[in-house]
């Protein structure tokens, strides 16, 4: 039924037990009451896409139907009071505006009815520090030269269908904005740990993977030559597919063997990762959509509608920082001055013991004399 819409609200709708009445619940601007099809304990609304005062968007990938579920409690029976608050709720219904279906069928990703209410149910990534255990969020963001950043992203696959992230980029700059310069390249090409090929690095993504929806990898701290600024951040392109998806050049994660002399895979065979070494693992059109330095890119937590071979994915932009990465003089220098504090404060506590004591002393002979 494509040119009609079927919401489902659970009766319980804020749940905390208490059942909203059906006859509180309307869709669109025009108010279009429940179907007959509701049910004790579910409420359901069925419309033409363009009914109800529906909008319609075009873009030059989707057409996108807008409307809102409307809660209005009213009072029961003839008491002036009510128990719950009102809400509208806001539904979208994207649809691809090119789609062959005998030879290039949409493939669903959401799970049915598990986000048809709220158009605010994507996917969620994220991008932390984690501490050199990986058991938990580091809870510092202060790090000394040779210290190692230990890196996690993620993606909550919470009401749907299980997801695999890959990060596609990573590049460190002096200030929040990933196109300011200087700049520096962890991650490139889809998925190439740069930095491991560094001398002085050992970066690399950590094996296994924990988990199809997190990805783990590590990168020796650093600062950016004759800058006088300690902080970094480290912004990256996070990107989810399905779970099914075969490693290829476009979805891996490589890192840097120096005892090999070679790039290996996290996943798959190790020719993926030969783009890597020849800088063309992106075709023209893909490259060009994850390009970090694409400012059509630049919207950071922005859905984006990619056609052909990207509709089944979704990438966002995440940043970690600032992080403080001191020298190893300067971490010394931190030391001294907490320790000179304590010492301090312990010379201070004892003359005030001392001088408590020469009072009580001379108070005592003070009272002897006499």
């Amino acid at each position: 039924m494509e040119d009609a819409m079927v919401v489902s609200v659970k009766r319980d709708l804020y749940g905390n037990g208490r059942l909203v009445k059906a006859s509180d619940l309307s869709l669109g601007p025009r108010q279009c009451m429940p179907s007959s099809q509701s049910t004790a304990t579910t409420v359901i609304f069925q419309q033409g896409l363009q009914d109800c005062g529906n909008t319609l968007q075009m873009t030059s990938d989707w057409l996108i139907y807008s409307t809102n579920l409307t809660y209005s409690p009213t009072p029961s029976r003839n008491s002036p009071i009510i128990r719950t608050n009102s809400a509208v709720i806001p539904i979208q219904c994207y649809y691809l505006r090119h789609g062959n279906v005998s030879s290039n069928a949409i493939k669903p990703t959401w799970i049915p009815f598990s986000s048809t209410i709220s158009a605010e149910e994507r996917l969620s990534f994220s991008l932390m520090l984690m501490n050199d255990d990986w058991s938990a969020p580091r809870t510092s963001s202060i790090f000394t030269l040779g210290d190692i950043f230990h890196i996690e992203a993620s993606v909550d696959t919470t009401n749907h269908v299980p997801m695999m992230i890959f990060v596609d980029s990573c590049v460190a700059t002096l200030s929040p904005d990933a196109t300011s310069s200087p700049h520096y390249e962890i991650i490139a090409q889809n998925g190439c740990l740069l930095d491991g090929k560094q001398e002085d690095s050992s970066s690399a993504f950590r094996s296994p993977r924990p988990t199809p929806d997190r990805l783990q990898f590590t990168v020796d701290a650093f600062r950016f030559v004759g800058s006088d600024n300690s902080m970094i951040y480290i912004t990256c392109n996070l990107r989810a597919v399905g779970a099914s998806q075969v490693p290829d050049p476009m979805n891996k994660a490589c890192s840097f063997s120096k005892s090999s002399n070679l790039w290996t895979a996290l996943e798959g065979n190790g020719a993926i990762c030969s783009c890597c070494e020849t800088g063309n693992c992106a075709t023209t059109s893909s490259s060009r959509r994850l390009n970090p330095w694409y400012p059509g890119q630049r919207g950071v937590g922005k859905r984006e509608a990619p056609s052909g071979p990207l509709s089944d994915q979704e990438h966002k932009w995440a940043t970690l920082g600032p992080l403080l990465v001191v020298g190893a003089e300067q971490s010394q220098a931190l030391a001294v001055t907490q320790e000179s504090t304590n010492v301090e404060l312990w010379v201070l506590v004892t003359l005030g013991i001392l001088s408590v004591a020469v009072i009580v002393v001379g108070a005592l002979v003070a009272f002897i004399m006499k």
